[in-house]
């Protein structure tokens, strides 16, 4: 089903006054989407469009600067049967109202998609209409290709996929038939075998990630209104902070753009900053990675172009202070990351020439909460991979993880090393997280391989 670019859903860039830009921006409202955000594939309906528009899609970046032109769009409104325009970013009064693209906290993240079944009726997005009326949903030949994209945009329209469907995606036109199946791409998807498709979906990690983040300056940046955009990401992005007078300060997220921050300089009014950046979990990326760059000198006055991207250097191990809390940012925290984190944990031994892991609770909620697991390397030589696992308490599951390649069979998780952190020098450590279900995280069994 063809949507078009819709203009309309692009969001604006919050451009300030020289001398108070941190004064007059918006603070990032606290509320957070009511759909239930999938751990495992859910099925939508599937329309598709031509591109972001320009300068920016949704989340903040021209379209040539996505890490790949696989790219999709979330809903930002859960309104069935309503096609009304509520002030974006949404208020907490409107959070009943917020769709999947979650102010835009989503931005950033890749997600699988597999083809669905196909529709032999009409669905022609009418609000408060059923999908694929007069005629069944129907498998075929393309049903399991599969593609992995990154959401890069946002759907506000007022058509029922949009509104009616919590699960909707819309898809980039020229990704159609890149869809893959049996090792070969589905060529032929488009147009002939398109029309009314459902999807199936779920949230990943980067797939393959390697290297490290890309900043970027937008355009109309400059040392009194610092707005930069954050890309090539692990895990998306759920917060940056910047370093100034001397401590962490959170940033404001630029509308609804998700992927796009107003920081500040090390100094008032300088042009030398400091960040780290939180996931998508809240975690700092990278062990607290910091990241220290200027204004460019393409900059000098303000940013002309659509995207200026600074070079930077980085600070590998964060000892600073947690960020302070201002007037002028707030930190929009994920509601998997609690305030006051307990610090019971449990470890496996450390065999000669092996790892150790100690699983640690760093924080609790009502039904969950969060854990990290550090692994170190005992031996006297780096790894080149490795394997924690461990045992449940009856009663808990995980939800999501980060930085690691997680399976579970009963109460028994296995999981071993993402890509990119499979060396471990010697005597050194890395560390992965996830978000449990359940009364508490007091795992058993815990034991560490390395290879």
């Amino acid at each position: 089903m063809h949507r078009g670019i819709w203009w309309a859903r692009l969001a604006i860039p919050v451009i300030a006054a020289a001398g108070a830009a941190l004064i007059v921006l918006a603070l990032q409202p606290s509320a957070r989407a009511t759909v239930p955000e999938p751990t495992a594939p859910v099925t939508g309906n599937a329309t598709y469009f031509d591109g972001l528009g320009a300068p920016y899609g949704g989340c903040g970046l021209p379209q040539a600067e996505l890490e790949t032109q696989n790219f999709v769009a979330l809903n930002v409104f859960d309104t069935p049967g309503s096609g009304t325009f509520y002030p974006r970013p949404l208020s907490s009064a409107d959070a009943d109202k917020m769709g999947i693209w979650n102010n835009g906290h989503n931005c950033g993240r890749w997600v699988r998609v597999s083809i669905g079944d196909y529709c032999t009726g009409v669905n022609d997005g009418a609000l408060g209409q059923a999908f694929c009326r007069s005629g069944a949903w129907t498998a075929d030949a393309y049903n399991g290709g599969t593609l992995d994209m990154i959401v890069a945009d946002s759907c506000g329209d007022s058509n029922a996929w949009c509104r009616d469907d919590k699960y909707h995606l819309d898809l980039s036109k020229d990704s159609l038939n890149k869809f893959v199946k049996n090792g070969a791409p589905m060529t032929d998807l488009y147009p002939s075998h398109w029309n009314n498709r459902h999807v199936s979906w779920q949230f990943i990690p980067a797939p393959a990630y390697s290297g490290d983040i890309k900043i970027g300056f937008l355009s109309g940046a400059q040392r009194w209104w610092p707005a930069i955009a954050v890309s090539k990401l692990p895990n998306g992005v759920h917060g940056i902070e910047y370093f100034a007078d001397g401590a962490w300060k959170a940033a404001t997220m630029n509308g609804d753009m998700g992927q796009s921050y107003v920081i500040g300089g090390t100094t008032s009014g300088g042009t030398d900053f400091r960040i780290r950046v939180r996931d998508v979990n809240d975690a700092l990326l990278f062990n607290g990675r910091e990241y220290a760059f200027s204004l460019p000198a393409a900059c000098s006055s303000q940013c002309s172009q659509a995207y200026t991207q600074a070079t930077y250097t980085t600070t590998s191990t964060s000892t600073s202070p947690s960020p302070s809390k201002s007037a002028s940012a707030s930190a929009s925290p994920s509601a998997s990351v609690s305030a006051s984190p307990s610090r019971s944990a449990s470890s496996s031994p450390a065999p000669a020439g092996g790892c150790s892991a100690a699983v640690t609770t760093t924080g609790s909620w009502s039904g969950g909460g969060q854990a990290e697991v550090k692994v170190t390397n005992t031996g006297t030589a780096p790894t080149s991979g490795w394997t924690v696992k461990f045992t449940l308490p009856a009663g808990v599951t995980i939800a999501s993880s980060w930085n690691v390649t997680l399976s579970a069979s009963g109460q028994t998780v296995t999981a071993s090393n993402a890509s990119y952190n499979g060396t471990i020098g010697a005597n050194a450590s890395t560390s992965w997280g996830l978000v449990f279900n359940g009364p508490n995280f007091a795992v058993t069994n815990v034991s560490c391989s390395a290879r």
